[in-house]
């Protein structure tokens, strides 16, 4: 019998698995003992065979990134935002997935932010995405599917976001008031910019619906870096953590290897 709170792995298959044809990728992901898999932009797959390829796997789709070119930050992006998000939301029923990651900044080819928005005040931009976000949680309780906004680092990889810290997140949650939004806390990202992940995991866990991993520097698998994940893991295990753990992970050597190495935390748990 699974424990009550044992914890539950997704495999990111835009990063693992990428020396498999996509519809190929579910089963390995299956196989290998992931619980779901998840991806990135769900307009550049054929919706239906998708959900035939995960359905025939026997393994679920947790999620998918939910924005595109339009910024919550940006009060001129509102109602291209929405109509965006919309099809995003349609999407995640097609596919059956509970879930949807959004972001403050629109993200372009590489994750790179394209628009800093100096122009745009600090206030301008806290008020645009939560008048945004208002308006997004609407679209997502009709809709029955989860809202995950994640803040990103921007000394690596995402220099310019806006959203940087789990405290931001955690209070827009708040305010918002909705449970349908939620933050995905991403450790590799939360390590570089703020540190203490455990402190923040305690301080925020009510607020958090999904985690990524990965270690730094790198974005490589657990035991390649600086974060000690069995501590990681076993904090989130006993403060009762039931959402999943997406590994969007770069292999160091192969997906092998890698999912050798996250398979290593999942067994202690299960």
């Amino acid at each position: 019998m699974e424990k009550k709170n044992s914890l539950k792995f997704g495999a990111c298959i835009d990063t693992l698995y990428t020396e498999l044809p996509w519809e190929k990728r579910f089963t390995a992901a299956k196989k290998d003992g992931f619980d779901c898999v998840e991806f990135w932009d769900w307009r550049t797959i054929d919706l239906e065979a998708t959900r035939h390829f995960a359905d025939e796997a026997g393994i679920r789709i947790s999620g998918f990134n939910g924005d595109a070119d339009y910024s919550l930050v940006d009060p001129a992006h509102k109602t291209r935002y929405l109509d965006e998000l919309k099809r995003s939301l349609e999407a995640a029923q097609i596919l059956g997935a509970p879930s949807v990651t959004i972001h403050s900044n629109a993200l372009g080819e590489g994750g790179i932010v394209t628009d800093h928005y100096t122009g745009l005040s600090e206030t301008v931009k806290i008020c645009s995405m939560y008048d945004t976000l208002l308006a997004s949680v609407k679209l997502a309780e009709a809709a029955g599917i989860q809202l995950n906004l994640e803040a990103l680092n921007i000394y690596t990889d995402h220099a310019g976001n806006f959203l940087q810290s789990t405290r931001m997140g955690a209070e827009i949650c708040r305010l918002i008031g909705s449970p349908k939004l939620k933050l995905l806390y991403d450790v590799y990202h939360m390590q570089i910019n703020e540190g203490r992940i455990c402190d923040h995991l305690k301080n925020y866990g009510n607020y958090i619906g999904h985690i990524h991993i990965a270690d730094v520097p790198g974005r490589h698998e657990p035991g390649t870096g600086e974060i000690r994940y069995e501590y990681v893991c076993r904090f989130l295990h006993e403060m009762g953590y039931s959402g999943i753990i997406g590994c969007e992970l770069f292999p160091k050597t192969d997906t092998a290897t890698a999912v050798k190495a996250i398979m290593g935390l999942k067994a202690a748990y299960e």
